[in-house]
């Protein structure tokens, strides 16, 4: 999304824009390499077929969660700030996979500091299949507000 969105321009219920990606077998292993994750089921075929008993590799969790605050970035925009985030990884993805990543807005309201304060609903998906539920609060600039 292009601009800064703000506090006032939100109403509950409404959807932030959604990031899709599919996630590539050379981004697994960067993955699982910044994060000291060795663990075979995110890089090795065969062991997570004949061993896990899934049909491929699948798509780290923790990367799931990552792209999902990746979406949320991109929507509050610069002045936007993550305030709270919670996720819960219920399902698995493969690499190749479209997933869907966004939210909606639950809440809004204004904290002591008077600052814009916005509650999500969230979730990364792979097509009807909710992968990643969690819930979000970011901190939006109010109009006529410059810090």
């Amino acid at each position: 999304m292009t601009g800064q969105v703000f506090y006032e321009d939100v109403e509950v219920g409404q959807r932030m824009p959604e990031l899709t990606v599919s996630v590539d077998e050379t981004q697994l292993f960067f993955f699982s390499a910044a994060t000291y994750n060795g663990h075979r089921i995110h890089y090795d075929k065969d062991w997570a077929r004949t061993v896990e008993g899934y049909d491929d590799v699948l798509v780290h969790g923790p990367l799931q969660a990552a792209l999902l605050g990746r979406a949320i970035g991109d929507w509050i925009g610069g002045r936007g700030r993550l305030v709270s985030f919670a996720v819960q990884n219920r399902a698995v993805a493969h690499p190749g996979q479209p997933l869907t990543f966004g939210g909606t807005v639950t809440g809004k309201r204004l904290s002591d500091e008077s600052a814009g304060l916005v509650d999500l609903e969230i979730a990364g998906r792979r097509g009807e299949t909710v992968l990643t539920p969690g819930t979000a609060t970011v901190e939006l600039p109010r109009r006529g507000n410059r810090s």
